[in-house]
């Protein structure tokens, strides 16, 4: 355990890093901030093509540790080949760097996430191990923004960002000295393209699964464009009177972003730390659903005040309502998704909320005309949009049963 949650935790310290790294990136070098949300979009999009893919063959791969390895290290190098090139490389390479590197994260997301019920040991419940795994994002997210935007200011954005590669770097070593179940080839294997559509069939057939992912979907696609809209919140030093931002200034004159993810991310970190040290007495469902409407209500207060110390404290507010969001989420899949597709689930989930997410940022870029308050309230309207999916969805239909049983340290892996 110790050494998967390191692995996690720098692996997503330099996933959670890249919004505010790609948006001060294309601020400090174009002074643009349209060409960092479609990077953003190239980053995130692959994940509902590669998601499926991923958890297939992370479940029939004759060397996982091989398949793990090598996702992280095109991570890791398509973040350290986005530093220097971003705004001088023609945007078709940088385009392509950044889905290629967003063409490995669900490994990151969800693939991980599908190795830990094989890593529990005796006395660590699902509950808790899931909640330690979702702790790994949201202490990523505080220090990978914290990291990206105290390093841009004391140096530049390119710097800041290399700083992500570099971590990605460290995860791809440690993701191979982990241990990994043997994959079990059954005769009666079922293609490729058959496997693809069980995991799949299996979010969309069972009613618990299928809610959380239609909820999550449209809450991330609100989230997708947070960081962008977080950085036009804030008007720096490289802002000019026009309302345009000069190159040379305007990563730097925009961190203050940074500080209203790092208070988001820091919140987040908060609530998944006490999901893991805390029963609550509601139900993991009911819990999610308290996590997006409480994010609505706070990200719409902070589009409303004008203080900047206001907006970081409901900020944080906001992060510690959507950390037990992931935790309930990764829960919902362990506990409801059959044995034999648990990676798929996994990684499709993970996959169609980053896509959602990609497209929240590109909608960003399209409309920052609107303004950071206007963008902002949208974001906070499709946290209630997803809430209010989440309990017509379940509403609907039968529950099938599907090891809703908390399950033993013996259960899964890869």
């Amino acid at each position: 355990m110790p050494v998967y949650l390191t692995t996690a935790y720098l692996a997503r310290f330099a996933d959670e890093g890249m919004p505010i790294a790609v948006a001060l990136l294309a601020l400090y070098r174009t002074g643009s901030a349209a060409e960092g949300a479609y990077l953003l979009t190239a980053w995130m999009a692959p994940h509902v093509l590669t998601g499926p893919l991923t958890g297939s063959l992370a479940a029939r791969v004759r060397c996982p540790r091989l398949l793990y390895s090598g996702a992280l290290a095109v991570f890791a190098t398509s973040i350290l080949v986005l530093a220097p090139t971003v705004g001088r490389a023609p945007f078709a390479v940088t385009f392509a760097v950044a889905l290629a590197g967003g063409s490995c994260g669900p490994i990151v997301t969800g693939g991980l996430s599908a190795l830990l019920s094989g890593l529990l040991t005796e006395g660590v419940s699902l509950r808790r191990g899931y909640a330690l795994d979702a702790a790994t994002f949201n202490a990523a997210a505080v220090t990978g923004a914290a990291a990206v935007t105290l390093v841009a200011g004391a140096a530049t954005p390119v710097v800041a960002t290399a700083l992500l590669g570099g971590g990605a770097a460290v995860a791809a070593l440690l993701v191979a000295v982990l241990p990994y179940a043997p994959v079990v080839r059954p005769a009666d294997r079922p293609s490729l393209v058959a496997d693809l559509a069980s995991g799949l069939l299996a979010v969309w057939r069972i009613v618990e699964l299928r809610a959380i992912t239609v909820a999550t979907v449209i809450a991330f696609g609100g989230i997708g464009g947070l960081a962008m809209t977080a950085v036009l919140l804030v008007d720096g030093p490289g802002t000019t009177a026009g309302g345009g931002i000069t190159a040379a200034e305007g990563g730097q004159g925009h961190v203050g972003g940074g500080y209203l993810m790092t208070a988001f991310a820091l919140g987040g970190l908060i609530g998944s730390l006490v999901l893991a040290r805390w029963q609550p007495l509601a139900t993991v469902q009911r819990l999610a659903l308290c996590a997006m409407l409480g994010t609505g209500v706070t990200l719409a207060a902070a589009a409303l005040v004008p203080s900047f110390p206001a907006r970081v404290a409901l900020f944080a507010f906001a992060g510690l309502c959507d950390g037990p969001l992931l935790g309930a989420t990764l829960r919902i899949r362990a506990e409801h998704a059959p044995p034999p597709v648990l990676p798929q689930v996994f990684t499709v989930g993970a996959g169609l909320k980053m896509s959602a997410a990609a497209c929240g940022a590109a909608l960003t870029g399209a409309a920052a005309a609107l303004g950071a308050p206007g963008l902002l309230l949208a974001i906070a309207s499709l946290q209630f949009v997803a809430a209010l999916l989440y309990v017509l969805v379940r509403g609907h239909g039968t529950r099938p049963v599907a090891a809703t049983a908390e399950p033993s340290a013996a259960r899964g892996g890869t």
